[in-house]
C-alpha cells in the first residue's frame, strides 16, 4: 500500500478527519484501519493546543501538512494528530481509534489484553498499541516511520457528533466515527 500524498492533508481540516476514516495507520509491524477522528480547527478552536498560536509545543501544527503531532495526554498516553491545512495554517485531526489489521499479537502484548475490539479503542490506547510514542512528533507520514495509506473503504456510513473528554468548544459536531463499529471508543 501505498501512502497518502501531502495534498490530501493539505485540505480543510473537517474534511480530511472525515475522508481519513476508512485509511489505515501503519507503525512498523502494527497496523489499524481508522474508524474515529475528532477535528480540531486552529486559533479560533479552544480546545485546540494551537488556539494560543505558534508555541515549540505547537510549533508542529503550524508546520507543513502530512505530519504527525505525538503530544502527551494527562502526562501519561500519547495521542496522534496528523495535520491538515496549508503550511502556516493550523489544523489537526485527532486519531481516536482503529480497528487492528496487522501485528495484532504485539499489540495484545503491549496493551497486556486479549480483547481485539478494545485494543485501539481509544486515542491512548491505539498508540500504545501500535508502539507510538513521543519521538514521532513531527514524523512525515508520507514517508515513515508513520505511514498513512489508503485502505479501500469506500461508502462507509458516518457518524457525527460532539468531541468528547474535552470542555472548551465542546458542543462542535466535530467527532467523526463509522457507524455501526464496534472498535470506536467508548465515552
Amino acid at each position: 500500500m501505498r501512502a497518502l500524498p501531502r495534498s490530501f492533508y493539505a485540505r480543510d481540516t473537517v474534511r480530511v478527519a472525515r475522508e481519513l476514516l476508512g485509511k489505515i495507520v501503519r507503525h512498523g509491524e502494527t497496523s489499524g484501519r481508522i474508524v474515529e477522528t475528532e477535528a480540531y480547527l486552529g486559533e479560533g478552536d479552544l480546545a485546540a493546543h494551537s488556539a494560543r498560536g505558534v508555541t515549540p509545543r505547537t510549533r508542529v501544527i503550524f508546520g507543513p501538512p502530512g505530519h504527525a503531532y505525538v503530544y502527551l495526554s494527562y502526562g501519561m498516553h500519547c495521542c496522534l494528530n496528523l495535520i491538515a491545512e496549508p503550511e502556516g495554517s493550523a489544523g489537526g485531526v485527532l486519531i481516536r481509534a482503529l480497528e487492528p489489521l496487522d501485528g495484532i499479537e504485539t499489540m495484545r502484548r503491549r496493551r497486556g489484553m486479549s480483547d481485539v475490539a478494545s485494543l485501539a479503542s481509544g486515542p491512548g490506547k491505539l498508540t500504545e498499541a501500535l508502539g507510538i510514542t513521543l519521538r514521532e512528533n513531527g514524523a512525515d507520514v508520507t514517508r515513515g516511520p508513520i505511514v498513512v495509506c489508503d485502505g479501500g473503504a469506500r461508502g462507509v456510513e458516518i457518524g457525527v457528533s460532539a468531541r468528547i473528554g474535552i470542555t472548551k468548544s465542546a458542543d462542535l459536531p466535530l467527532r467523526f466515527f463509522v457507524k455501526g463499529s464496534e472498535f470506536i471508543s467508548r465515552r
